[in-house]
Order: structure tokens, then C-alpha cells, then sequence
């Protein structure tokens, strides 16, 4: 009776029960204790292998074939033959992966031994794929066995039971590996070559973001961005908020709203080629939408694109909030149909005008939707190439920072203010993602 009396207490409290033969569970402390020293380990062995001087004479080591090799032979074939093998490839590996996440995890002597081989063969094989050179060889094996041991032992000590933390793991690997080489290895990558020069050889401290504030094309590139991202939000926001509340209760609603959403759909190209001939410039025949009309009244035609200050970059900015309206439109049109009838019929009884009602009622009812639609179309404006590529080229001063960025790539092969540019973008993005995603939590935490 004591012991049911125990058990259950222990599961009331959420501990994990003591193991049998009257061993304590493992301590959490020494578990976190173990698994940061073994992190840092890794990280001091990757430092260290990144760091080495390369020995141009020694030769890869390989298992055989390697993923570069896969490659080489891959894109020797055929287009229809490269898709089946990619298929099976692909299915293989996950074939492999869901086997180990649905068995491994089991309890017996048999598991054990294969949770403890793949530990440690995955990140070996995973390395060794890469064909490192004969002087990293002991890196990566190192790295390899730590990293095996590491996951083996602690998932050995789960709270959760052995296999618990080895299925997690190999849950979430292939989405974290694709985050670390699409998305953070590019990242800090870009951060240092944003401190060389041109070449990417030679050091130049913060010579490429001087070059960014004081140079012409830097220079404007921040500016426009910068209206861009003030101006074009605003509008995009306050015509989708109008538009949402004149249809609530027109007739047609659906038609009309899909109307509006239309431009958003288009490709950004689309968008450009179709704004480009509405402001299209030229001394005969106008066949510019806005110059034609001007012509028809007895006006002379305007080079609306080359118009600088500001009007050209206006001009580009109408086009891209022509298409954002429709994204802004339905997102708040969604949010009004949420604000409870009763508010609004309640300060109708108040006496209130339709006007006062929207003013009062709706608008802070749709308060957080109303933030998403102005950070994700201010994000939109940040990173914005397509409009500004195809419309004017980033002449008359019209250029962003994101069109700029690519520029100085391609066309100037200047890899250090291409890159110190785009760190730029992502310190402009960054606080709005994170105000962004601290609404929504306040949002799910109000519901």
C-alpha cells in the first residue's frame, strides 16, 4: 500500500521514479554539466580544424566516393536519369533514418548495441563523406567520437527513459543540418567577408561599411531603403484596411476581394514589367498608360523613372504596395470578421457613428493583425530586388540595398561591400522578426 501510496505521489509530482536495484535516477546537473563540456569540446575541435594551415600536399582521405564525387558523377548523366537516382538516394537515407527512429529506441541488449553503433558511425560517416584532408583526418574522427559519445551517454541518462533523446535527435537532424548549411553557415560567412576586401583575401576592417555611408551607391541604397521600408507599410496597410472595410458589406464580396488579391499573386517581374509600361517614356507615340493620358490633356510626356529625388522611387514604390494591398486586405479583413458583434452593436447603442465604431471598436480589436501586415510587408520592402531590377536597373539613384547587394556581386565582383550590404538587411530585418514573434506570443498567451 506504501509503495502504490509513493508511486503515485511521484507521478503527481512529475519525478521520475527511482530505478530498480536502488539506483537514483541520473542527476540533471552533472547531465548538462557533461553535455556542455562536451559542446565546448566540439566547438574547440572545429576552431582548431578550421584554423590549421592547409598542407597543400596531402591528399583527401576517402572512404571510396564521397558527396563531391556522388556529384561529379551524378551531373555527368542525363536529366532523366539524375531524377529516379535522386529519388532513391533520398528515400534510402530517410528509409534508414525512420528504421533507426522506430526500433533503436526499444528496450533490450540488441537495441543497446545498435543506439551505441550508430552513435558513432552517423557523425563518422558524415565526416569522413566530406573527404577531409590527411592532416583533419584526427579532427574529425575526434569530432566524430565526441560527438557519438555525447549523444549515446546522454540520451543513456534521459529522464525520459534510453532511446528517448537518440529518436529526438535523429527527428530533428536533417531540418537542423539544413538550417546550419543553408542558413547559418552562410550567415556568419557573410558576416566575415564582410571585413575583407573585394578579393576576400586582405583585411580591411570596417572599411566596406564606411563604403556603404559614404559612397553614392551605398549611400542611396540605405536611403530608399529606408523610405521604402517607412512609407511603404503605411500604404499598403491603411488601402488594405479600407478596402477590407468597404467590402465587409458590399455585394460581391468575394469577387471583389479577389480582384484585389490578384496583383499580390503575380510574380514580382510580372509586377515590374506591367508598372514599367504604365510609366513608359518616350517623344512619339505615348504608349505609357500615364504619359498617354498626360499627352491626351495637352501635356508633355515625363521620364517618371528618371525624376530624382524621390519621384522614381516613389513610382517603384506604388508598384510594390499595388501588390502588397491584397496580402494586407485579406489578412485584416480576416481579423474584422473576429471582432465580437456585441462591441460593436453595444457602442452603436452608445450612439456612435459608423466612423467612431471603426475608429474605437475596430481597429483595436485588430490591433496585433494590423502589427503582423506592417512588419512582414516592412520585411518584404527590406529585401526587395525584383521591382527595382527590371523597372530601372538602380539608375537615377533609385537602387536598394537588396538590388545593390547583388549588384556589387555580379557585375563589380566586390564581394566585401556585397556583403557588407547584406549584413545590413539582416540588422535592418532582425528587431522587426523579433518584435514580430513577441506579438504573437502575447497573442496566444491572451487566447
Amino acid at each position: 500500500m506504501s509503495q502504490t501510496t509513493t508511486s503515485a505521489a511521484d507521478e503527481a509530482q512529475g519525478t521520475p521514479p527511482p530505478e530498480r536495484g536502488g539506483r537514483k535516477p541520473p542527476s540533471r546537473r552533472t547531465t548538462r554539466l557533461v553535455v556542455t563540456i562536451g559542446l565546448i569540446l566540439i566547438a574547440a575541435l572545429v576552431v582548431f580544424l578550421l584554423l590549421s594551415p592547409p598542407n597543400p600536399d596531402a591528399r583527401p582521405v576517402s572512404l571510396g566516393f564521397s558527396y563531391n564525387s556522388f556529384f561529379q558523377w551524378l551531373g555527368n548523366l542525363g536529366p532523366i536519369v539524375q531524377i529516379p537516382i535522386i529519388v532513391v538516394v533520398f528515400a534510402a537515407v530517410v528509409g534508414i533514418l525512420l528504421v533507426l527512429i522506430e526500433f533503436a529506441p526499444r528496450a533490450g541488449k540488441g537495441y543497446f548495441w545498435l543506439r551505441l553503433i550508430s552513435c558513432f558511425a552517423i557523425p563518422f560517416l558524415a565526416f569522413m563523406l566530406l573527404r577531409p584532408y590527411q592532416g583533419a583526418v584526427v579532427y574529425v574522427i575526434a569530432i566524430a567520437l565526441v560527438a557519438g559519445g555525447l549523444l549515446f551517454w546522454a540520451d543513456l541518462r534521459a529522464s525520459q527513459g534510453a532511446g528517448y533523446l537518440y529518436q529526438l535527435t535523429l527527428f530533428m537532424a536533417p531540418a537542423a543540418i539544413a538550417i546550419l548549411v543553408g542558413l547559418v553557415y552562410p550567415s556568419i560567412a557573410t558576416i566575415i567577408q564582410s571585413f575583407y576586401d573585394k578579393t576576400g583575401e586582405n583585411f580591411v576592417g570596417m572599411e566596406n561599411y564606411v563604403w556603404a555611408f559614404t559612397n553614392p551607391q551605398g549611400f542611396w541604397s540605405i536611403i530608399n531603403t529606408l523610405i521604402w521600408a517607412i512609407f511603404a507599410p503605411i500604404f499598403a496597410t491603411v488601402v488594405g484596411l479600407a478596402y477590407a472595410a468597404f467590402m465587409e458589406r458590399a455585394r460581391g464580396e468575394r469577387l471583389l476581394k479577389l480582384l484585389v488579391f490578384m496583383p499580390f499573386a503575380i510574380a514580382p517581374v510580372s509586377i515590374s514589367l506591367i508598372w514599367k509600361f504604365v510609366y513608359d517614356y518616350r517623344q512619339g507615340e505615348q504608349i505609357g498608360t500615364l504619359n498617354a493620358i498626360i499627352v491626351a490633356f495637352g501635356g508633355q510626356p515625363v521620364p517618371w523613372l528618371d525624376i530624382w529625388p524621390l519621384v522614381n522611387t516613389f513610382c517603384l514604390l506604388f508598384a510594390f504596395v499595388w501588390a502588397q494591398t491584397g496580402f494586407a486586405m485579406v489578412v485584416l479583413s480576416a481579423a474584422m470578421k473576429a471582432v465580437p458583434v456585441e462591441q460593436l452593436e453595444a457602442a452603436q447603442l452608445d450612439g456612435t457613428s459608423a466612423w467612431q465604431r471603426f475608429i474605437n471598436v475596430t481597429v483595436p480589436g485588430i490591433r496585433t493583425s494590423i502589427i503582423v501586415v506592417l512588419t512582414t510587408v516592412t520585411i518584404a520592402a527590406l529585401k526587395l530586388y525584383d521591382i527595382v531590377a527590371v523597372m530601372t536597373g538602380g539608375r537615377a539613384n533609385s537602387t536598394v540595398l537588396g538590388f545593390e547587394m547583388v549588384n556589387q556581386q555580379q557585375r563589380f565582383q566586390s564581394y566585401g561591400h556585397s556583403a557588407a550590404l547584406a549584413v545590413l538587411i539582416f540588422v535592418f530585418v532582425t528587431p522587426l522578426i523579433i518584435y514580430n514573434v513577441l506579438q504573437l506570443r502575447k497573442q496566444r498567451e491572451v487566447r
